[in-house]
């Protein structure tokens, strides 16, 4: 909240002066979202600005009836009716005109549980069930809490899979429900509740996120994700260790296969490898998914120096089914196609599947062998086999097609900090910003520069540079080498 009427969400500033704009047709419906969040009531340097939020709240109410617009929405709503109770709960003060509404709100919300969508929306639908539940004192409330917590048990086992991921296998959404967890923990203690959110659960959570972070500490860019929207590693690991919860440390392990989720992480020197052989997302939920399979991202020195294009808008448009798409990720595409059927914003038709994942490890050197069925729908019935190897000076990326193709490529987007120094037709030698030089060899084809974008937040476009090699015929070799750098 930038002003009284003000609000900035997703790099975008918009007023909010009247009725309608709660509701504005030609404003995108995620930005829509966000204003019914009230994420505000509970950011940093709230308290300055606490009678705006005061005459904020008491305008929503007038604004928007019972039932009518976005803020009605159940995903929305849980997210409110949260943020409302901690708000109150950590000093504000809701009118019994607030506390009245809040309560229309749940009761609404209690007979649209997202059961359609599971996930994370059912996840928040829960937990918002869970702080009513415990704020408010009499038996409608406890069977909202009842409710709220038979969800959480129901939901639990299944979403939280047992290396610790939130099984959409987005690192975005996974920060987002271990913060879901730490709240309800949270609620529960503040009220003497057993709200059956276990140590040992956050804990392998936190060790799941901290795998699938970079050394700079924030996310990988694997299916949906981008950030700004999830807490921190960092901030998410303080608030544990506030509720008793012992602090898991960055992985230091050369290799640390998260086997059931699908994602590897490896180490070697400068190096930080992390790699998807992972399904898309659960058979039955596949809206945040992309078409990623065995893409990978890599840091050195600790700087992000090859990285997956990211996620900068929702809805169903061409820049979303872009970025989704498979030639937006560090990986093979054949004749123009993705290797899942990423379609309608949200929706995937058939999906990559990953065969049996090998791992050899040496003393020196450390491989990792994968393959995927995603494009057996092709007329030449292909299966992408690729490897990588890595040791303490290079990366080597083997990538072989079995069946017969016209054309195929593999994609490697460079971090923008990455300047281009030099270039053939099979060799590109590049400079990170702390002066490390990376030089990326292909054998098996021919490698060329291209503009591109990245997408590290919502409504950000960032200029970059892609490789594309194009193989020569049915495999290709990418060897990426590296010098001193800071």
């Amino acid at each position: 909240m930038v002003a009284e009427d003000s609000f900035a969400f997703l790099n975008e500033t918009r007023s909010v002066a009247t009725k309608v704009a709660w509701n504005d047709p030609v404003v995108d419906k995620l930005w829509l979202y966000n204003l019914h969040y009230f994420d505000d009531l509970n950011s940093e340097g709230a308290d300055e600005r606490h009678e705006w939020h005061a005459r904020l709240i008491e305008r929503w109410i007038d604004e928007n009836p019972p039932g009518y617009g976005n803020g009605w929405e159940p995903y929305p709503s849980s997210l409110r009716i949260v943020n409302w109770i901690k708000y109150a709960l950590g000093g504000g003060t809701l009118s019994s005109r607030a506390i009245a509404s809040l309560a229309v709100q749940v009761r609404f919300l209690c007979e649209r549980l997202e059961f359609h969508l599971l996930g994370n929306h059912l996840f928040a639908n829960a937990k918002a069930l869970v702080f009513a539940g415990a704020f408010f004192a009499q038996e409608e409330a406890e069977a909202w809490l009842a409710k709220g917590l038979t969800i959480l048990r129901h939901q639990l086992p299944e979403q939280i899979l047992s290396d610790g991921a939130h099984f959409e296998r987005s690192p975005m959404y996974h920060a987002i429900i271990l913060e879901d967890l730490l709240d309800v923990k949270n609620v529960g203690n503040a009220y003497g509740l057993d709200t059956i959110i276990k140590a040992e659960t956050i804990s392998k959570m936190q060790g799941w996120l901290a795998a699938m972070c970079h050394p700079d500490g924030e996310i990988a860019f694997f299916n949906d994700a981008a950030l700004g929207i999830a807490p921190s590693m960092t901030v998410l690991n303080g608030y544990a260790e506030r509720l008793g919860c012992p602090v898991r440390q960055a992985p230091s392990e050369a290799l640390l296969r998260l086997t059931e989720s699908g994602y590897l992480r490896l180490q070697k020197g400068a190096a930080v490898l992390l790699i998807d052989a992972a399904p898309v997302g659960p058979d039955f939920l596949p809206g945040h998914a992309h078409a990623d399979t065995l893409s990978f991202e890599l840091s050195l020195h600790g700087r992000r120096v090859i990285v997956n294009s990211g996620t900068s808008c929702y809805g169903s448009g061409a820049e979303r089914q872009r970025q989704r798409g498979t030639a937006a990720h560090n990986t093979l595409v054949i004749d123009g196609q993705d290797s899942s059927e990423v379609w309608g914003g949200f929706r995937v038709a058939r999906r990559a599947r990953v065969g049996s994942v090998e791992v050899a490890e040496t003393a020196n050197e450390t491989r990792v062998t994968a393959s995927h069925d995603g494009y057996r729908r092709l007329p030449g019935g292909n299966v992408h086999r690729r490897s990588w190897s890595l040791n303490g000076v290079s990366l080597v990326i083997e990538d072989e097609i079995v069946g017969m193709f016209d054309h195929a490529d593999v994609y490697f987007h460079l971090h923008p900090e990455m300047v281009v120094l030099d270039s053939s037709d099979d060799v590109v030698r590049l400079r990170s910003s702390g002066g490390c030089v990376v030089t990326v060899h292909v054998q098996g084809g021919r490698i060329r520069v291209e503009s591109g974008t990245w997408h590290p937040y919502f409504g950000v476009s960032m200029p970059n540079i892609g490789l594309v090699a194009q193989l020569g015929g049915g495999k290709i070799s990418t060897c990426i080498t590296w010098g001193d750098g800071a």
